[in-house]
């Protein structure tokens, strides 16, 4: 077999940079099985039990977090990015890569990087409404760029982007309700709220979900996903489930949910915007989020609530509202589902596999 026709992707700690990649490596696959698919990732973070599930080799790599702000973590992570960058290296030499893809994420720096001294072709992913750090570091190294609205074409003037949308991962459209009210313990015509932390946990907003529990429970049932090490098990109501973390699973939690409230990560918003959902935006203060969360706001009318000014009644009592409106949350699923691209997937594969055939000097 060609050993050119390999091709790495790479991103993790979260899973915003994960999931959309994850569904271009299915495509990938059934394009064609011969292609070698490797996932770089952290050793600590969510992705690699993701990875695995999907049937991918995963390796990891030392990494560090690009911090824009004082800290004395910012010294050591030195040390950790450059330690990355040294296995990174060792890394892409032995798995011959073929082609470096990334969204994004902080151990990805390193792998961009070391893929760029060895004149491996990469492709970057931008999701969110603004480049983040990871990618701003590692597009000037890319052979092509991809994003996936149409107002980031701007962002990337000299790489020539091209605008795909965000793919979603296939599998979430077989999720089945009846299925998770049996994995969940769900009753069954009572409304249900599935509330995403994030794979890593989103410590302000678990703290305000718990607090509204009381306010909520008389009138739902609540799926809390926490983020990996979050759960404390210290609120105790019949309606209330505490989970850490779903992988294949959560199209079961999506297919059963009334209503999602979530993080403003472009990937969680792109699977809900694929499904429909009616969602209720609850964005990281002070970062990236933000602008995503407007967009999605301005774009399809979802609500959007800040954690810093709503307290545990004020966030039942939004979530309450909207259970009472069938009309309003139908409205809202339609909405967003407007925004999703279907075939994001297919073209996203079609750029990475043209760099590939480049690479390897020969038609797949």
């Amino acid at each position: 077999m060609n050993d050119r026709k390999k091709i790495i992707f790479t991103g993790g700690g979260t899973l915003g940079s994960v999931t959309p990649l994850l569904a271009v490596a299915a495509v990938i696959r059934r394009a064609d099985p011969r292609t070698d698919l490797v996932w770089i990732g952290t050793g600590s973070g969510p992705e690699s039990r993701l990875v695995r599930e999907a049937g991918m080799e995963f390796q990891a790599v030392s990494s560090g977090k690009f911090r824009r702000y004082l800290s004395g973590e910012n010294f050591l992570d030195l040390f950790r990015i450059l330690r990355g960058f040294g296995e990174a290296w060792i890394l892409l030499g032995r798995l011959r890569a073929g082609v470096v893809v990334s969204a994004g994420g902080f151990v990805a720096v390193p792998v961009v990087w070391a893929a760029a001294l060895r004149r491996i072709p990469v492709h970057i992913h931008q999701m969110d409404i603004g480049p983040g750090l990871a990618n701003r570091l590692s597009a000037p190294f890319a052979a092509s760029v991809s994003v996936a609205l149409q107002k980031s074409l701007a962002d990337f003037p000299r790489q020539h982007p091209v605008w795909t949308g965000n793919p979603v991962r296939p599998e979430l459209f077989t999720g089945s309700a009846e299925e998770a009210r049996r994995l969940f313990g769900l009753v069954a015509g009572v409304p249900t709220v599935l509330i995403l932390g994030g794979g890593t946990g989103a410590t302000g907003l678990n703290s305000l979900v718990r607090a509204a529990v009381p306010a909520l429970t008389p009138a739902c049932q609540i799926i809390h996903l926490t983020g990996k090490g979050k759960a404390t098990g210290e609120v105790a109501a019949d309606r209330y489930h505490e989970i850490e973390f779903l992988t294949g699973e959560i199209r079961h939690a999506y297919a059963v949910a009334d209503l999602v409230v979530t993080r403003a990560g472009m990937g969680a918003l792109t699977e809900l915007a694929a499904l429909g959902k009616p969602t209720i935006i609850v964005p990281m203060p002070a970062s990236h989020q933000e602008d995503n969360a407007a967009f999605y706001g301005r774009e399809a009318g979802v609500p959007v609530v800040d954690e810093r000014q709503v307290g545990p009644d004020g966030f039942a009592a939004q979530i309450l509202m909207l259970l009472r409106s069938r009309e309003r949350l139908a409205s809202i699923g339609q909405s967003l589902a407007r925004l999703n691209d279907p075939a994001a997937a297919a073209k996203l594969a079609d750029l990475i596999l043209k760099l590939l055939r480049r690479r390897s000097g020969a038609f797949l």
